[in-house]
């Protein structure tokens, strides 16, 4: 699991081997079951995880019981319920592991050791943090002015593989949308690509 970690970061940090056995030496690995749930909402939280295989999904509960998808994290992306990780507070969100996962967690305390103490660190911590803040950004935005197709197609372009392997009810939740126009969206897409550019020469 270690070496997914080293391979991810490459280009993003150089270390010696020592600095990177030091490192290591702070994450400690678990396996997930399918659905196992991470971070209770209300509890801190006290990792930030490193997702090796598999998928995690951060998301909000209201009174009723009804879920919001916050953030999924798939392989080679670090995730926690930040707010709750940085401030020392109650998380309003809750991990789960939505696919049997490998993951890497590392505590906040040592958290901040690599940030005080390993070279560029902390550097490439916040061009990480820049990036998923422009995306949640690009996603809130999508949420508010594109309609259900336009955000569909959007997720397909980009990252398809979300479509792919996750259950209807996430994906829908995590577009903003019903299963029931998720299966619509997923119908025309499937029949456009079955129809070739010669049936129309016929």
């Amino acid at each position: 699991m270690h070496e997914s970690l080293k391979s991810s970061l490459a280009g993003k940090i150089k270390l010696s081997d020592e600095q990177w056995t030091f490192v290591f030496s702070l994450f400690k690995p678990k396996t997930t079951k399918r659905n196992e749930l991470l971070l209770e909402k209300g509890k801190v939280s006290q990792y930030l995880l490193f997702v090796v295989k598999g998928c995690l999904r951060v998301f909000l509960i209201d009174d009723n019981g009804n879920e919001s998808t916050r953030f999924l994290i798939f392989e080679g992306r670090f995730g926690t319920a930040f707010p709750s990780f940085t401030l020392r507070q109650p998380s309003a969100a809750a991990i789960q592991s939505i696919e049997a996962s490998e993951i890497l967690m590392i505590s906040y305390h040592d958290y901040q050791t690599l940030l005080d103490i390993v070279p560029g660190w902390e550097r490439m911590t916040r061009i990480g943090l820049e990036m998923d803040y422009i995306d949640s950004i690009v996603r809130i935005e999508s949420l508010i002015s594109m309609d259900a197709k336009q955000r569909y197609n959007i997720l397909m372009e980009k990252n398809p593989k979300l479509i792919q392997r996750l259950p209807n009810k996430i994906v829908a939740d995590y577009l903003g949308i019903s299963q029931e126009t998720l299966s619509r969206l997923k119908s025309s897409t499937q029949v456009r690509k079955s129809a070739s550019p010669e049936d129309g020469k016929r």
